[in-house]
């Protein structure tokens, strides 16, 4: 048997996707599952958004490295909210 022939990987993705939703139900039963709060889906989110900006700056090349610089200089400059939840950020 071929190694690429192996594991889960290797199944077709209707396959894949019926095994991930019983392991997905079971720990859902079992109580050990993650549920999201607010928070954390909220700062998930935020990366991803800033991932993928980042991302697609750099493929297009829209900004110098001294013109991102800048920008996150000037974002740092912005007053902070109010917030205790700031706190987590960094």
């Amino acid at each position: 048997m071929a190694k690429e022939d192996r594991g889960f990987a290797s199944m077709d993705r209707a396959k894949q996707r019926e095994i991930a939703s019983k392991g997905g139900k079971a720990a859902h039963q079992k109580g050990t599952a993650h549920e999201w709060t607010s928070e954390e889906a909220r700062e998930a989110g935020r990366k991803g958004g800033m991932a993928s900006h980042r991302r697609r700056s750099e493929l297009t090349g829209s900004e110098t490295t001294s013109e991102a610089t800048q920008n996150m200089a000037s974002s740092s400059e912005m007053p902070a909210r109010d917030d205790s939840s700031d706190e987590q950020f960094r």
